[in-house]
């Protein structure tokens, strides 16, 4: 049987119809779905290109095929491309196909009510909570709290509705987005951690060197990464006398506004975009540099380039939101948005040398339970009951004909 997986990202296709991305979904992570499933149809938001980018993943290949949907960034542009994008994903469906949504997605928000039509079973993969998505400060926009309604509640019912459920977290998103009384459920990241991911040993005890490096991974195309409150903060540091370099590894549309925010801080000889790197050595030789890891984030499922850190030894502070509760211990974070409280942690971090040792241990440890071989049960186990359900319906649909 085959597989249809519908995703909220941008791809990329040549002339010659190949499809490619940055860092995200290259052809490997889609390889997974192929230990239960014939064939995989991934469908998502393509734009065309004449020649392939810098630093850019081959995403199909054998027995993974893209359906492309028109390109739209923003409720406007969706807006004004709503009918092509709805016609788009309708003609990527086939009934003798499982269905598998990776939520939240506008995608699936258009796709879902097709498959109610005609009670095809589906299953989600909940990756994302537009609930912290539209809180405040995580996106500007003047419908910010009407959109915050109405995506918390159309993925509260696409879980409930699902045959089979796998959350990216252990508890926080279940406990906002149950899934149905009968619906299989499971839990596993979408972090791809080879052995060659982990550092040999976590960090130890040594004397504090100047200046020390802070990092974070994310987009720039929006804030929910909260870039804009890690700067004032390194600002607030850096006026208390500490020396600290910040290195932000990641691109986007925000990216000349934060370089705005810098300068107006005095603080571009301390604080380095690198843009968008390859994912795998390039990102993880900067974390290899780095002293400290910190996430401030708005949102949250379950932040992979956190894990990624963890694997390298790192040191790291988040926010209490989504799961990074289930990364980190209680006293490595802070709430979001509060650029005081991620002030006074930095500093109370980065000033002890042996807690740093100590964070280092932790969170090295921790990651381990995020290699491949222990999530790959759950993630089969999962796809087997989305197949075999999709199967079962097939079946009683034809015996009712």
């Amino acid at each position: 049987m085959n597989v249809i997986v519908v995703l909220e990202h941008h791809f990329l296709q040549t002339p010659d119809r190949a499809v490619w991305t940055q860092t995200m979904f290259p052809y490997s992570f889609w390889v997974r779905y192929l230990d239960v499933f014939d064939r995989v149809k991934v469908v998502a938001r393509m734009s065309k290109v004449n020649e392939i980018p810098p630093n850019r993943k081959r995403a199909d290949g054998e027995g993974v095929i893209f359906a492309s949907v028109p390109d739209y960034t923003g409720p406007l542009q969706y807006l004004l491309r709503a009918m092509q994008v709805k016609q788009a994903v309708r003609n990527a469906l086939n009934e003798n196909d499982a269905v598998i949504l990776r939520v939240g997605s506008q995608l699936a928000n258009d796709i879902e009510p097709l498959l109610r039509q005609t009670n095809h079973p589906y299953g989600v993969e909940v990756v994302a909570d537009p609930y912290d998505v539209f809180a405040p400060g995580s996106v500007r926009h003047p419908l910010r709290t009407f959109f915050r309604w109405m995506f918390t509640r159309r993925l509260q019912q696409q879980c409930d509705r699902a045959c089979a459920a796998a959350y990216v977290t252990e508890r926080a998103l279940q406990q906002r987005y149950p899934s149905g009384n009968n619906a299989f459920t499971t839990h596993y990241s979408s972090v791809e951690l080879p052995e060659q991911a982990f550092v040999t040993f976590p960090r130890s005890l040594k004397l504090i060197m100047h200046p020390l490096t802070l990092i974070t991974v994310g987009t720039l195309d929006q804030l929910y990464k909260a870039p804009d409150v890690l700067i004032n903060a390194v600002a607030v540091c850096v006026e208390a006398e500490l020396d600290l370099k910040l290195v932000l590894v990641g691109d986007g549309k925000h990216r000349e506004e934060l370089e705005t925010q810098v300068a107006k801080l005095n603080l571009g000889d301390r604080i380095c975009f690198l843009g968008n790197l390859p994912a795998g050595e390039a990102v993880r030789s900067q974390l290899d540099r780095a002293d400290l890891f910190v996430l401030p984030s708005h949102q949250e499922g379950l932040p992979r380039a956190m894990i990624e850190a963890m694997a390298r030894g790192l040191p790291c502070i988040g926010s209490t939101v989504g799961g990074i509760p289930e990364l980190l211990a209680p006293e490595d974070m802070v709430p979001p948005g509060n650029v005081t409280a991620l002030a006074n942690k930095i500093c109370e971090v980065v000033t002890h040398p042996k807690r740093m040792a100590q964070m280092s241990a932790r969170n090295w440890q921790k990651a381990k339970d995020y290699r491949e071989k222990v999530l790959r049960d759950r993630r089969i186990a999962f796809y087997r009951y989305v197949r075999d359900t999709t199967q079962a319906w097939l079946k009683q649909k034809d015996e009712e004909s």
